[in-house]
């Protein structure tokens, strides 16, 4: 063959091979490394989210911890999809940071699903990342009422169970459009003060913490309120739902100073609930701060205790020591988990207030 087209060939054949071996190859990205909660790193294949062997990213974003529920409960029911949450979140105790709007949203997909018939929709186990599915289905319930200032009085009857009302509060603010005052009002409704602080905690939570990143719900906390009254708009409020509004204002601090990439921002939230005191807020906030940082770092219990030590004052540790009991307990149900808690902490005061608050109401998620 003449040396020329010899050579025309092998190149041919060389440059076929190697497609060849582009098509059959099963290329892995370089490992890569992300932040995780609380600024901890996440390194190689797991930053990606790798599967699992079987079948779970190797780590949980919200997203496709979503997409894995909705999934399955449209090829099945409600129940198969919380049961798989309950699964993860005790596996994997990070995911406890964004499971309760995860569950939100089951709630909110079942009541369509079901064509609001509430009652099948409740009638799955759905204690899990704090009753965030029943939330989701009371919200849905009341957003799509022709009448919700009456159905948010029927939906939880005639038991007016507290997580059931709490949802209810969740849903007063999708029937106000966020208007806080329009939304107190709903919760007014119920016939007794307890149920209408319980009513507010959903209110509130809702506030602070919107499912979606709701810029709508962000408005209500204008910059310009909050450089006056840093914990804005709770001093406002009447004294019967200051408390809560006073427990969920951290949870709008921490995330709009991004507490994933920047850990110190939990005892920078201790600091800024000081500005409380002179509202009589400090105490409820303080506890706020010590349940939202066991919430986002439930897997890291002690450190958790470390923050709340960082508090200058002896009653403000033990506020969030409270707070920390408070998430715990509605997190892990069973009667032995503020024990477990207090068993991990390091440090002599915070462990000694773990176990001085270990019979406090966990009505609070």
């Amino acid at each position: 063959m003449h040396p020329r087209a010899f050579a025309i060939l092998t190149a041919f054949l060389l440059g076929a091979l190697g497609l060849g071996a582009v098509a059959v190859t099963q290329w892995v990205p370089a490992p890569a490394v992300t932040a995780g909660a609380g600024g901890r790193t996440v390194q190689g294949a797991a930053a990606a989210g790798s599967p699992s062997p079987t079948g779970d990213p190797a780590v949980w974003t919200r997203s496709t911890l979503r997409n894995k529920l909705m999934a399955e409960m449209a090829a099945t029911d409600p129940g198969v999809a919380l049961a798989d949450l309950d699964r993860i979140t005790k596996k994997d105790p990070y995911t406890v940071r964004f499971c309760h709007p995860v569950a939100h949203e089951l709630g909110h997909a079942a009541v369509k699903r079901y064509d609001r018939d509430f009652a099948k929709v409740i009638s799955f186990p759905h204690d899990t990342c704090a009753a965030g599915y029943l939330h989701g289905a009371v919200e849905e319930m009341l957003a799509t009422s022709t009448d919700p200032g009456t159905d948010l009085l029927k939906l939880c009857a005639p038991e007016l169970r507290g997580p059931c009302v709490h949802g209810v509060g969740h849903g007063t603010m999708f029937v106000a459009k966020q208007d806080v005052p329009t939304a107190r009002g709903l919760c007014n409704s119920f016939s007794s003060d307890h149920l209408r602080i319980t009513c507010s905690e959903g209110l509130f939570m809702q506030l602070f913490g919107p499912d979606e990143e709701d810029e709508n719900a962000k408005a209500q906390l204008p910059a310009d309120k909050l450089a006056q009254e840093p914990l804005y708009p709770c001093p406002e409020q009447p004294a019967l739902f200051q408390s809560a509004c006073y427990f969920y204002a951290p949870t709008f601090f921490l995330s709009s100073h991004d507490y994933p990439d920047h850990p110190e921002v939990y005892a920078q939230a201790l600091k800024w609930c000081l500005a409380g005191q002179a509202t009589g807020g400090a105490n409820d906030c303080s506890r706020g701060v010590g349940s939202r940082t066991m919430k986002y770092n439930l897997d890291r219990e002690d450190w958790v205790g470390q923050q709340c030590a960082t508090a200058a004052d002896g009653w403000q540790r033990k506020a969030c020591a409270e707070g920390m009991v408070s998430y715990y307990t509605v997190n892990y149900t069973d009667s032995g988990a503020a024990g477990r808690l207090c068993a991990k902490l390091t440090n002599a005061e915070i462990a000694r207030d773990c176990r001085s608050a270990a019979g406090l109401s966990a009505s609070l998620d």
